[in-house]
């Protein structure tokens, strides 16, 4: 995806200037693909997985079928976001789902709606596991290990795994208000129905 977009860039026309939407629905996977299928399950849960346990001197999460919870996760939502992709013409909203483009007028296929689904899924898995790191770092480190002892890596992930798990909640309701105005005729984000479009953006950057 990445070299796809870095050629289509590099190309005075772009590789896709008859079908446009190709271009969109491509910017938009791998946005989500990076987030919420790399950098946090990947960088986030691989690397904490493995070095969490060994620098708080315990030999396991302490959770470890939560942890096997949040792992099965993520191949189900991977495969609606590629599924995605195949119903009439893809999600190519951008990789931030900004209304009025994500609305139903613009996009009115399912396959709006199955991305949305799958970061709920993802951004749960994601929760699930960040409440494990945590629980791992106070209940379960050796003890003479003091919070001021942790290493500077643990505390980071303790700190990032806080944040993630009272922010995604934040955009997880952002994408269901967008659920609702695409589907029950809310208008949440719809200026016609007296909606902000810019409320979407504080809550999805929140």
């Amino acid at each position: 995806l990445s070299v796809h977009i870095r050629v289509n860039l590099a190309q005075p026309a772009g590789l896709y200037v008859e079908v446009s939407q190709l271009y969109n629905v491509i910017i938009t996977s791998h946005a989500f693909i990076m987030i919420f299928f790399f950098v946090m399950p990947v960088m986030m849960g691989g690397f904490g997985n493995w070095l969490i346990p060994i620098m708080v001197g315990c030999g396991d999460m302490s959770h470890p079928r939560l942890n096997n919870f949040s792992y099965w996760a993520i191949p189900g939502a991977l495969f609606m976001v590629f599924m995605s992709a195949l119903i009439e013409g893809g999600a190519g909203t951008g990789w931030t789902l900004y209304p009025p483009l994500s609305g139903w007028i613009y996009h009115s296929s399912p396959a709006l709606d199955m991305v949305i689904l799958s970061l709920h899924i993802a951004g749960f898995g994601s929760m699930m596991s960040s409440l494990n790191f945590m629980c791992t770092m106070i209940t379960s480190r050796f003890y003479a290990m003091i919070p001021e002892r942790m290493p500077v890596f643990c505390w980071s992930m303790f700190v990032t795994s806080w944040l993630l798990l009272f922010s995604l909640p934040v955009l997880a309701g952002g994408l269901t208000m967008l659920l609702t105005d695409r589907h029950i005729n809310t208008s949440f984000f719809r200026p016609q129905g007296g909606g902000d479009p810019l409320l979407f953006q504080h809550l999805f950057w929140f």
